[in-house]
C-alpha cells in the first residue's frame, strides 16, 4: 500500500451495508453490541436514561467483579486483509476499556458460535492502550484473508464504533464467472483517487445497490473554469470490460451533462499509487466515446469493439455534478 493511501481510506469491511454484523459477544448489559457497526458517527444524548443507565450509542458492558474481559465477534461483510482498525470510543470518558486486543481467523459462510469456537484465531492486533472518548487508530500488519474478527476489550467497558479497514480478498469462484462486476467494492474493485469529492465520497460509487439517497453517491463541487473532474477505479482484478451501466439516481438538478470511459493496463502499479497513474506519461484508451447523461437515470453503454485488458478505469465527468453508480461488467482476464 502506497504511504500516500492512508488505511482508513481503505474499503471498511465490517460495513454494515457490506453485510458487516456482530454475531455475539459476552455481554452488552448497558448498549447493545449491534450499535458497534452503525454506518455514522456516535451521538450524545445529554440526560437521557434508560432503565439500565445512561443511553450510550455504542456497546457497553457492565462492571466486572472477577478477572477476565469481554469480547465481541463480527462477521465481516466482505473477507480481505485487514490493513487497519478504529476503536472508536466517543462519548465513553469514564467508562472506556483500558486496553484492547483483536483476533480474527478465516471460516466462509455463516458459521455459528460453537464453529467459530472451534477453529484457531491468530493475532490481528496486540494488547493495546485506549484513549477515552477518541477514534484510537491501529495500523495492522497481518497478511491472512479473514472473514471475522473478535474485539477483545480488557476489562471491560464501552466502545462506540469498529472500522476494520482493509483490501477485498473475494472467494475464487466469485471472479470465476463468466461475467462479473469489475469495479464492485464487493468483489475487490477499490476507488484510488479523483479529482474532487466535496458532496460525496468517491467509494460510494462502487457500493452494493442502487443509491438510497443523493449523498450516497459521488459529487464534486461546482466548476468555475474550463476543467472537468475525473474518478479513477482500480478493478477486481486484470480483466475486460464488456458493458458500462452508469446511474444518476437522485442527482436531478446536478448529473454531469456527459461521460466518458477510459482504461489502461497499470499492472506495475501495485500500491495503488494515485501519482503513477495520474502521470502524464500513462497512456489511457477509450473504453466508451462521449455521451449525453440524463438526470436521475440509468444509462447503459456498450464498450467498444476490441477493448484491451485493464487494471483500471477512468471514468470522466462534463463539466461536474454527481454520479449515484457505475458498474463494470466484464471478464477476468489473467496475464
Amino acid at each position: 500500500m502506497s504511504a500516500a493511501i492512508h488505511f482508513t481510506d481503505l474499503t471498511d469491511l465490517a460495513s454494515e451495508r457490506l453485510g458487516g454484523t456482530v454475531i455475539a459477544a459476552n455481554d452488552d448489559f448497558f448498549a447493545p453490541k449491534e450499535a458497534l457497526l452503525k454506518p455514522g458517527p456516535a451521538e450524545w444524548r445529554e440526560g437521557e436514561y434508560t432503565e439500565r443507565g445512561k443511553w450510550m450509542d455504542g456497546w457497553e458492558t457492565r462492571r466486572r467483579r472477577e478477572p477476565g474481559y469481554d469480547w465481541a465477534i463480527v462477521k465481516l461483510g466482505l473477507p480481505g486483509v485487514v490493513r487497519g482498525v478504529v476503536v472508536d470510543t466517543s462519548f465513553f470518558r469514564g467508562n472506556y476499556p483500558e486496553r484492547v486486543n483483536i483476533d480474527g481467523c478465516a471460516l466462509d459462510g455463516t458459521p455459528g458460535l460453537a464453529e467459530l469456537n472451534a477453529v484457531p484465531w491468530m493475532d490481528v492486533l496486540p494488547l493495546s492502550k485506549l484513549e477515552g472518548d477518541t477514534k484510537n487508530q491501529f495500523a495492522i500488519d497481518c497478511p491472512e484473508r479473514l472473514t471475522h474478527v473478535r474485539l477483545n476489550i480488557h476489562p471491560d467497558g464501552g466502545v462506540a464504533r469498529l472500522r476494520v479497514h482493509g483490501t477485498v480478498v473475494p472467494g475464487e469462484r466469485v471472479l470465476a464467472r463468466s461475467e462479473v462486476d469489475l469495479a464492485a467494492a464487493e468483489n475487490g474493485g477499490y476507488v484510488v483517487v479523483c479529482s474532487d469529492m466535496f458532496f460525496g465520497h468517491r467509494q460510494n460509487l462502487i457500493m452494493p445497490g442502487r443509491s438510497t439517497h443523493m449523498g450516497d453517491g459521488w459529487e464534486t463541487k461546482r466548476r468555475r473554469d474550463a476543467g472537468h473532474d475525473w474518478i479513477i477505479v482500480r478493478l477486481a482484478a486484470r480483466g475486460v470490460v464488456e458493458r458500462a451501466e452508469l446511474d444518476t439516481d437522485h442527482f436531478k438538478g446536478n448529473a454531469p451533462g456527459a461521460c466518458m470511459l477510459e482504461c489502461c493496463d497499470a499492472e506495475d502499479v501495485a500500491d495503488d499509487s494515485p501519482s503513477a497513474l495520474t502521470s502524464k506519461s500513462r497512456e489511457w484508451e477509450e473504453l466508451v466515446p462521449r455521451k449525453a447523461l440524463q438526470p436521475h437515470a440509468r444509462h447503459i453503454f456498450e464498450v467498444r469493439a476490441g477493448a484491451p485488458p485493464a487494471t483500471h478505469v477512468r471514468l470522466n465527468i462534463y463539466p461536474d455534478g454527481g454520479v449515484a453508480r457505475l458498474r463494470l461488467i466484464g471478464r477476468v482476464k489473467r496475464v
